[in-house]
């Protein structure tokens, strides 16, 4: 359960992140209210994934999850650049994503 609370706060912070540039520097009320609502929902999701996941793990891997998120969302939606180098770096951020899930299952 913690690895799916965790994977929620990380969407829940793309989601945010998308938010936040639909306020208009927070001079949007509905946007801006939708968008804190989403920050507080994402904390505490990554809050209860913290109860058993270790720290540095978690918190690579919400600010990973929105990171890619959003650089696609940024692509796909917002017609931001598709160079081969951000498409390397979104790759790598991945990559990063999975050594750390890999890393922090207990080996048996």
């Amino acid at each position: 359960m913690p690895w799916f609370h965790l994977i929620i706060a990380g969407l829940l912070e793309v989601a945010w992140a998308i938010g936040l540039k639909q306020t208009d520097g927070w001079t949007r009320l509905w946007p801006s209210v939708i968008t804190a609502l989403l920050m507080i929902a994402s904390f505490f999701f990554l809050s209860l994934a913290l109860r058993s996941l270790p720290l540095g793990t978690s918190y690579a891997i919400w600010t990973g999850i929105g990171a890619v998120g959003t650089a696609l969302i940024g692509i796909f939606v917002f017609d931001e650049p598709r160079t081969a180098a951000r498409i390397v770096c979104i790759v790598l951020i991945v990559a990063g994503i999975v050594g750390l899930k890999l890393a922090s299952t207990p080996q048996a």
